[in-house]
């Protein structure tokens, strides 16, 4: 995954290269969500007798139906200072959230899945990019160097493997012709 470091800079010596390599990261988060909203949906239902009367668990069970639909949940807001929890079960220490309940580890399979759809929806924008780019006749005889940033590639640097000046190549030229009205 592109993934392992936060941020880096990877060389494609095409466009398909690139694709290809965001179909794989496409695939792979989608494995893991998959996962997730298993591991999501199991602990709802082995829960269901426990909690089904209280709150939190009725907004997590809705939260995921949502998910389940394809549909975007509402964000909810998050509390000031609270750094992404999302119920008062949380306690602040240092730099990072505890808790110690299943509601909270409920929360966190949850927000992994919404980052993780996040992702691949930005990946699949990328990706369709990309073809566009490729089916423009952009990359024969170019190298692109690419800035990634969480997993996401995010800019591109264009390089002529030929030593020509790739500027020449986006110069747009149009000649007009305009007729005086008689």
């Amino acid at each position: 995954m592109m993934e392992t470091i936060g941020t880096e800079i990877r060389t494609f010596y095409s466009l398909r290269e690139l694709y290809d390599t965001i179909e794989e990261e496409i695939d792979q988060y989608k494995s893991i969500a998959d996962e997730y909203s298993q591991w999501l949906g199991l602990f709802l239902r082995d829960s269901k007798a426990t909690f089904k009367n209280q709150e939190w668990f009725k907004n997590l069970s809705m939260m995921q139906k949502t998910l389940k639909s394809g549909n975007k949940p509402q964000k909810k807001e998050k509390k000031p200072g609270k750094k992404g929890a999302s119920s008062p079960e949380w306690i602040p220490y240092r730099e990072i959230m505890l808790c110690a309940s299943e509601q909270g580890q409920a929360e966190i399979v949850f927000e992994a899945i919404e980052t993780i759809n996040e992702k691949i929806a930005q990946l699949e924008k990328i990706g369709n990019t990309i073809k566009e780019l490729e089916k423009s006749g952009l990359g024969k005889g170019i190298t692109f160097v690419a800035f990634i940033h969480d997993g996401i590639p995010e800019k591109l640097v264009l390089q002529h493997k030929e030593g020509k000046e790739l500027a020449e190549r986006f110069k747009y030229i149009a000649e007009f012709s305009v007729s005086k009205p008689a």
